[in-house]
């Protein structure tokens, strides 16, 4: 870890971030909308009771998506997906599941997310500054769709990031190294020098690390305690040690 540190400190041009769950977050909190949902059903289980199970299936899903990306599947391969992602959710919750309840959540859940909006973590704006004021390259990596990231624009992101690549501009989704390497391309560094901060392993570490890229998660829940072979931080004010 040491030595790590010492290379960043000597190396770093830039700083890539993912978006979910490393700069935003979802507005209402995804685990009120699952809550409220299941109310809706009949069956009561607080924000917290089913906070864990979001977390557990966000993992599962997004390592099912770097073997081979949900949205390329067909119809019913990407409902079998989501039908076990409620399914996690709802048995880490405790919830006896039945195919009827995950169907109802489904739908639920399916019109509950066409309102959402995302708000910035706290810790956000002050690192960005911080960074910015360093005269680091800045940049968003994301295989989120490009209307879905165009709120960087009002949160207040826009004046310090200098680039954002999408996985549809550049044709390929994390952890593929191509969209890596196109954030390497708009930055005009090398992979040795840039440091690339996510919060999924399989999409954000590994996809960094096949690029020549350093990476660092961003466990703010603890999901990843097993994981040694890269920075782990728990809030972006911890970025100041390794850069």
């Amino acid at each position: 870890m040491i030595i790590l540190k010492t290379w960043v400190l000597r190396m770093i041009k830039a700083v890539f971030f993912d978006w979910f769950d490393t700069l935003a977050r979802c507005e209402p909190p995804r685990e009120e909308l699952q809550s409220q949902a299941l109310r809706e059903l009949g069956v009561e289980c607080s924000p917290q009771q089913v906070m864990r199970g979001i977390l557990i299936a966000d993992r599962e899903y997004f390592e099912e998506n770097s073997r081979s990306p949900v949205q390329k599947r067909s119809p019913e391969e990407q409902a079998k997906v989501y039908t076990r992602y409620q399914k996690t959710i709802l048995t880490e919750a405790g919830v006896k599941v039945s195919e009827e309840l995950l169907l109802k959540i489904l739908m639920i859940m399916e019109e509950q997310f066409k309102r959402i909006t995302f708000v910035l973590f706290d810790d956000v704006l002050s690192t960005l500054e911080t960074l910015k004021q360093q005269n680091l390259i800045l940049g968003l990596l994301t295989n989120a769709p490009k209307d879905m990231i165009s709120a960087h624009h009002w949160l207040g992101l826009e004046p310090y990031l200098n680039f954002v690549v999408t996985s549809e501009e550049a044709g390929s989704d994390k952890p593929e190294p191509l969209i890596f390497l196109a954030a390497l391309d708009r930055a005009g560094v090398n992979a040795s020098e840039a440091v690339h901060i996510g919060d999924q392993y399989e999409l954000d570490v590994v996809g960094a690390q096949r690029a020549g890229i350093t990476p660092i998660l961003i466990d703010r829940y603890n999901i990843y305690s097993e994981v040694t072979d890269c920075p782990r931080i728990r809030s972006l004010t911890e970025l100041a040690q390794f850069l």
